[in-house]
């Protein structure tokens, strides 16, 4: 998948270690072999994204398992498709590699953390990793056949851009009772609020939505990776905390839509 600039738009070309435009904006690959293509400019803070702690957190969860019904959800979903995969909000990886090796896809995940990015980079050597942020995505118009983002942002815009004509968009929201465990320790009462877990998006075809319902059980360490991989690890509260320090056994209900997009 053909990179392209993010001071100038133009097209990236690899030159040995880096990358640069016509106009000589430069990016060096990063020993772990990324390229951090997220200028200043974007940055809405000094360290974007999740934190090395929050990264790792997750990688030893996803990699234990618990979230795989998931993974298997989307490989069955997509199968058949071939081409460019673009992962947006990729994380550590885990999602892209699994994709990409069950539907022999050329892999390119973007995050706007530099940590998740690196972490990736470093155990997926055959993929193109990228630390970009989704409002303004470095990639050519056209150039994925098949991009995702799970538990992150939706900007059909920009995803409308870079997607081929009939390319798909596969999103997976959480639904109302995800993790519904979990929130009753570290929340005093549960807001129930409305989730458009099927939204109509400009630019696209919805053209099917899958619910994925399963139960798993984490203990001791894996409780708290689990809470370090949702946003509610940004609310949680001194004495939410406290009570979840004190749980060495957490059963609970992963519950999201894949929602299948295909693009107009």
């Amino acid at each position: 998948m053909n990179l392209t600039c993010p001071v100038c738009g133009m097209k990236l070309n690899r030159l040995e270690m880096r990358y640069a435009c016509a106009r000589n904006h430069s990016f060096d690959i990063a020993r772990q072999g990324y390229v951090n293509l997220l200028t200043v400019e974007q940055k809405h803070s000094r360290h974007p994204g999740d934190t090395r702690e929050q990264v790792l957190a997750r990688r030893e969860f996803l990699e234990a398992g618990y979230y795989a019904p998931i993974a298997q959800t989307l490989a069955d979903t997509a199968r058949g498709l071939s081409g460019e995969l673009l992962d947006v909000g990729c994380g550590e990886g885990y999602y892209a590699s699994r994709l990409g090796d069950a539907l022999h896809m050329s892999v390119t995940g973007m995050d706007i953390s530099k940590e998740a990015v690196r972490c990736a980079a470093a155990k997926y050597k055959g993929s193109q990793w990228l630390c970009a942020t989704a409002a303004r995505i470095p990639v050519e118009d056209g150039g994925a056949d098949l991009l995702t983002s799970l538990f992150a942002l939706t900007l059909p815009g920009e995803f409308h851009r870079v997607l081929k004509e009939n390319g798909f968009f596969f999103q997976v929201l959480a639904a109302q009772d995800h993790l519904l465990g979990l929130k009753t320790i570290i929340y005093d009462q549960l807001i129930g609020k409305e989730k458009d877990t099927a939204p109509e998006l400009p630019g696209f075809e919805r053209v099917k939505s899958i619910p994925i319902r399963f139960s798993f059980t984490v203990e001791g360490r894996q409780v708290r990776n689990l809470l370090s991989m949702t946003p509610h690890v940004y609310r949680i509260g001194k004495e939410g905390a406290e009570r979840l320090s004190r749980t060495e056994r957490l059963t609970d209900t992963a519950s999201c839509v894949l929602n299948v997009f295909r693009r107009l």
